[in-house]
């Protein structure tokens, strides 16, 4: 079993349900995680009236629904969308170290919206182009899991920038319900690695190897790195990390009433540990172009 960081801080959470070797603890904890997951985003929905001071009652509401199923949608008044009461909300739930990421702002908050020219030409993330399925920071060091993220929507598209969540554990159930050995593949530490980025002629981050889940050493939970792309990314080279790519792949393109979609509203953001999440493609109103704030953390949410 994978373990990064060391030593497990968070007592509550039961590592054995991992351990490919202890069915009875995996049944267990399985049972638990899908009595009473959410049916839809109306179950993951949380209103907020001041982001920067949040409500007992609002504080334990975001904590049900992540708790539920990793992620939960706030919405606030669409005036309160300052990047400090962003950044404030966030803090209230345990997250106070941002991934100051390659094309993040000074504040280490990342204004995502269409970006034609400069560094960020060529990400899709500053495109109106579909993004696919993937973890956040899946090509970051070890040291700089990004175990939580924050996605907050100041102005949406004309039409589309749709985005799909599937909680990473109800994606590691599938696997290991069709096939244990696929997870014993993807928990390899060469299961999965990124090339290095070059940027004209110049590497700016070198090629980065891991597994695809892991348990995290520092919380005890779940973790996943991952990317739905098939160019710049190689794939250990055996038939069982094959097929269970190809189970994954097939599981994220189907139809599973636990993949949520929903297209935030001015005001609205998701807040998550870290789950699979995509975006559809989008066009935009010249004169209001759509802007969402993202921020990385290297917390995993307190009480979660």
């Amino acid at each position: 079993m994978q373990i990064i960081n060391a030593p497990i801080k968070n007592a509550g959470v039961d590592v054995a349900a991992f351990d490919l070797d202890n069915a009875r603890a995996y049944r267990q904890w399985r049972d638990r995680r899908l009595a009473g997951y959410p049916a839809s985003t109306d179950g993951l929905r949380v209103p907020v009236a001041d982001p920067a001071q949040l409500t007992g009652a609002e504080l334990a509401a975001l904590r049900d629904r992540i708790q539920r199923c990793n992620m939960a949608i706030y919405a606030i008044d669409p005036a309160q969308t300052g990047r400090e009461p962003i950044r404030a909300l966030g803090r209230q739930l345990g997250l106070e170290h941002l991934d100051g990421n390659l094309c993040a702002d000074e504040d280490s908050l990342t204004a995502l919206q269409v970006i034609p020219e400069g560094r960020q030409q060529g990400y899709i993330p500053y495109s109106n182009l579909p993004l696919s399925w993937h973890t956040d920071g899946y090509y970051n060091k070890g040291d700089q899991m990004i175990r939580a993220m924050l996605l907050h929507c100041v102005r949406p598209a004309a039409s589309g920038g749709e985005n799909a969540l599937l909680d990473h554990e109800i994606a590691y159930i599938h696997l290991r319900d069709t096939e244990p050995a696929y997870i014993s593949a993807l928990m390899a530490a060469d299961a999965m690695t990124i090339p290095p980025n070059v940027e004209q002629g110049v590497e700016i981050r070198g090629a980065r190897s891991g597994p695809v889940f892991s348990v995290d050493g520092r919380t005890g939970s779940l973790h996943m790195r991952y990317t739905h792309r098939q160019r710049s990314i190689e794939w250990k080279a055996d038939t069982l990390t094959r097929e269970a790519v190809a189970c994954l792949r097939e599981f994220l393109a189907s139809e599973s009433d636990y993949i949520f979609r929903h297209r935030l509203a001015p005001g609205e953001g998701i807040v998550c540990n870290n789950v699979l999440h995509s975006r559809s493609g989008f066009d935009d109103d010249p004169a209001q172009p759509r802007l969402l704030y993202r921020a990385r953390y290297y917390d995993r949410i307190s009480e979660t």
